[in-house]
Order: C-alpha cells, then sequence, then structure tokens
C-alpha cells in the first residue's frame, strides 16, 4: 500500500491522524508493504514523507516499507541521511522508491532547475549508493559538496525502485534500479507495452529479469457490486486526478482480484495499492477488504 499523504482538512492533525489509521488497517489486512509519496509546495495540507513514515513505522512490523523521494529536488547527502535513518527504524527491509518529478511549480519552489532533471537524478542516485557503503565522497555537478560522509549507515542494503512511464524513463530504471515502478495511470494495455520495453531493456543490458515487478493501482474495494457501481459513477461525474478511468480499479473483492490477476499475467509481482475514496472511513473499510482480495487471487 501507498498511503495518500495529501488531506485537505481543517484540523492538520486530522490529516495526520488519517494516515496513521491507514497504516494500520494495512497491517490488519495482511498487506506486503507499506509506501508514502514525495511532493512539495502544495497549497493544501500534503504530510511530508521522512516524518510521516518514521510514525507509520510505528504500526507496522518486519514486512517491506519505504518512501518515495523526488531525488532531482533533494541535496543527496540529506537524502542519504535521511533513508539511512529510516532503515534503522524499520524493522524489516526499507525500500527507496525514486523518480525525477514533473512538476514545474514544485521545482520552481524547491529552487531547482527542472530542465536539468535526468543528469540530477543519476549523479543523486550514485551519491546514495556510494554514502549508503559508507564511502567519502565529493560532487562537483549539479550539487558541490567534498567529503560527505553520513552515519547511522543502513543496517542492510536500501532497495531502489525507480519510477518510469516514457521509454527513456523505462531504459533508466532497468539500467540504474533494482526494480521498476510502474506509473499508476496505465491502462492494462499501456502497462503491457511499457512491461515489455522495460523487459527488453533489461535484455540489452544484459541484466535478468527482477524479483520484483511493480504498478501502482488507485483502487476501491466496495462490499457490494452496487456500492462499486456509485463509486464509478461519482468518480466518471467528478474525475480522479486526471486518470483514465480504465487505469481505476474499482469493484468488490473477487472484481479487484480478478483484474490485479491481469496484470500477473503480463510479468508485474506487485500492485502497490492506494484508496481512492475520499471519505476516510471508507478508505480504512476498502483497505480491510484486501485482505479478501488477497484471499481470492491465492485460491487455487
Amino acid at each position: 500500500m501507498s498511503i495518500t499523504s495529501s488531506h485537505p482538512v481543517e484540523d492538520v492533525r486530522a490529516g495526520a491522524q488519517r494516515m496513521i489509521d491507514r497504516a494500520a488497517a494495512a497491517a490488519r489486512a495482511g498487506l506486503d508493504s507499506l509506501f508514502v509519496g514525495d511532493h512539495h509546495v502544495t497549497r493544501s495540507p500534503y504530510y511530508q514523507n521522512t516524518p510521516m513514515m518514521g510514525r507509520l513505522l510505528a504500526e507496522w512490523d518486519q514486512r517491506d516499507a519505504g518512501a518515495l523521494f523526488l531525488l532531482p529536488l533533494w541535496n543527496p547527502v540529506l537524502a542519504a541521511e535521511q533513508t539511512a535513518t529510516l532503515a534503522c527504524i524499520a524493522r524489516g527491509k526499507f525500500i527507496m522508491q525514486c523518480g525525477l518529478g514533473r512538476d514545474e511549480a514544485q521545482f520552481n519552489g524547491m529552487g531547482a532547475n527542472i530542465r536539468y532533471r535526468p543528469s540530477a537524478f543519476e549523479q543523486s542516485l550514485d551519491c546514495l549508493r556510494r554514502l549508503w557503503r559508507g564511502e567519502q565522497v565529493s560532487l562537483n555537478g549539479r550539487w558541490t559538496f567534498n567529503k560527505a560522509t553520513i552515519s547511522p549507515l543502513p543496517p542492510s542494503p536500501i532497495e531502489v525502485w525507480i519510477g518510469a512511464t516514457a521509454p527513456a524513463a523505462i531504459d533508466r530504471a532497468a539500467r540504474l534500479g533494482d526494480a521498476w515502478l510502474a506509473d499508476p495511470g496505465l491502462t492494462l494495455e499501456q502497462a503491457s507495452d511499457a512491461i515489455n520495453i522495460y523487459k527488453q531493456a533489461l535484455a540489452s543490458y544484459s541484466k535478468d529479469i527482477p524479483a520484483t515487478i511493480s504498478i501502482r493501482r488507485d483502487i476501491y474495494v466496495a462490499d457490494s457490486e452496487s456500492e462499486a457501481q456509485r463509486t464509478r459513477q461519482a468518480v466518471a461525474k467528478n474525475g480522479y486526478r486526471g486518470f483514465d478511468p480504465d487505469a481505476l480499479i474499482i469493484g468488490d473483492a473477487e472484481t479487484v482480484a480478478e483484474q490485479m490477476a491481469e496484470f500477473g499475467e503480463l510479468g508485474f509481482t506487485d500492485i502497490i495499492t492506494r484508496n481512492l475514496h475520499r471519505d476516510p472511513d471508507e478508505a480504512i473499510a476498502s483497505t480491510e477488504r484486501l485482505a479478501e482480495v488477497r484471499e481470492f487471487l491465492e485460491a487455487p
């Protein structure tokens, strides 16, 4: 599960509590991993990844956990320190999801140049891996720093999942990443094309298919088909983050499982779910019903 960090509430403590409640629900549902996103310079409350994940790990156990970092917006030394510290708090494997980012207002607000995203991303990732290994690192590039080290070091290797959609970005994910995270806006057909690009890129670098190939799906698990239909109608009327409705999964537990299984047939190993329902209670209920979805997926 990737828990949404955007909560337009009047009481900002209530937004943070919603995230805590959703993490607890994900734990009860037996989900395999827990993530939060990364965004900056927002007009409505967006709860930042490092402090929020530190709190959410109190609701979690030895299962995988991680956070997204838009690397061109982060000083690499700071990002290395933050992720290493989170890895120390986590009781299991810590995963850094990462990407370039694409919101020009966000880049302007953070003092970063959006034109330099690819080179900044690659320089940052190289520095992160070296710092995590305990090396002393200097850089005179998109950032400038001298003889940087971090402590504490991660207690175990941090896995890097690279989010990518465009063919050039998918190629970069194959070249540099431990895993690829496919975009939530892809339809099933688009996801099929994208995973083929990824596998071809892996082959071009003489790399084996990794243990994890993931895609995020924004979902709602309803308690009945009639409730699912009402949610589909609301999404069709109001829209959802500019997504193609075919990129969303809305249905009862059996329907959701059937649609998830189609991504497994394409070669995806993991679906990172995010609740799309605006009502916090319905989002919790949807998360708890993922336990039923899992039963359908695991049934012979």
